[in-house]
């Protein structure tokens, strides 16, 4: 049996179920279910055909162009087993195609083609390992020649169909996540050209450019952070380049800050200060902010309420004034740990100073 999941609805699996449970109770016979498109099945399609396929009643063959971790739920995807189909190297492409130009019966061996190895191998790229677009060219070209003669096609016939390649990009799917990583990863490995290679390959597929920004922005902070504090406001203002200009110029200001952040000098240290002190802080008791600390913007806050009071202002010391800035219940931790590279190392060293001229406070 096949189902369009497109097209199916719940009362249709119920069916299904039904008719496929009465097969195997009075013939004995399990059903072979195929379901094109299954990632289209909704939560509750999904649910009524779970008792069904956990049941042996049918055994379910799914097909789908997405990722099913993402698009089928757990239940369902614990009783089946994930197969992932590649596409076609170049030799199974060049096979299909040749067997298409002989086969008489199902194929276009009747009108005598040639195909030169220029031609053959423009179509082989621009099908990108998809035998349907190979067909597609290749039918094209037959479709608009006059077949009534021997026709030959060369690289040129095949230039005037394709264009352009055709690139296969999913802007919510796998390829979407993975050149992300890809591009994100090639940057925090330090390699520009493999960052502009993967910024390239997601605005050829038609990705939004201002996802990219936005990540770039994210990265710059993230992993090169105070390291180059320059990267932030680099990657902040490609983001709003790529707002006030659109594409295809966006990929200009894109482009730079993606060589920038790759070039740059690498720091983690600012989302690991934070997550360190956020972590802390869940696990840790309730704090009151020190009343030195406190706010003495009020006349009488500091009379009534201690706030201000023991509060040293460093500009009056030179600059520093040794003085505890955490809470009691915290005071000895450190989550800021200073990389050693570019003007992260300038902090750390200043830090180390500042350190060596603390004393317990008064």
């Amino acid at each position: 049996m096949q189902l369009q999941a497109v097209a199916a609805g719940v009362a249709d699996i119920r069916k299904l179920g039904a008719d496929a449970s009465a097969r195997l109770k009075y013939y004995q016979q399990k059903t072979l279910l195929f379901v094109d498109e299954v990632h289209r099945f909704n939560k509750s399609q999904q649910d009524v055909l779970l008792p069904i396929v956990e049941e042996g009643t049918v055994i379910l063959v799914g097909a789908t162009t997405e990722n099913p971790l993402y698009e089928i739920n757990n239940a369902l995807l614990s009783r089946v087993k994930l197969y992932v189909l590649k596409g076609l190297d170049d030799a199974a492409i060049a096979a299909i195609l040749d067997r298409a130009l002989t086969d008489s019966e199902r194929g276009l061996g009747e009108y005598g083609i040639s195909l030169n190895d220029p031609a053959r191998q423009m179509i082989i790229e621009n099908a990108k390992g998809d035998a349907r677009t190979a067909l597609n060219i290749l039918e094209t070209l037959v479709n608009s020649s006059d077949t009534s003669r021997p026709l030959s096609i060369s690289e040129t016939d095949v230039a005037l169909v394709v264009d352009r390649p055709r690139l296969q990009y999913d802007k919510k799917g796998d390829l979407h996540y993975d050149s992300i990583s890809a591009f994100i990863k090639s940057i925090r490995g330090s390699d520009p050209d493999a960052a502009v290679f993967w910024l390239a390959r997601m605005l050829e597929g038609g990705e939004d450019p201002v996802f990219v920004a936005r990540r770039l922005v994210v990265h710059a902070a993230e992993d090169i952070g105070l390291a180059d504090p320059q990267a932030l406001l680099i990657a902040q203002a490609a983001a709003a380049a790529v707002e006030f200009i659109g594409m295809p110029e966006a990929r200009i200001p894109l482009a730079e800050a993606t060589l920038y952040l790759a070039a740059a000098p690498k720091s983690n240290s600012a989302v690991t200060a934070i997550d360190e002190a956020m972590a802390a802080i869940r696990k840790g008791p309730a704090v009151n902010v020190p009343a030195h600390l406190g706010d003495a913007s009020h006349s009488r806050a500091r009379a009534c309420l201690g706030k201000g009071q023991g509060y040293k202002y460093p500009h009056s010391f030179g600059g520093y004034v040794a003085q505890e800035y955490l809470p009691a219940e915290y005071q000895g931790c450190q989550f800021y740990h200073p990389g050693e590279h570019g003007f992260e190392a300038r902090v750390k060293r200043f830090l180390e100073q500042v350190k060596k001229l603390k004393v317990k406070p008064e």
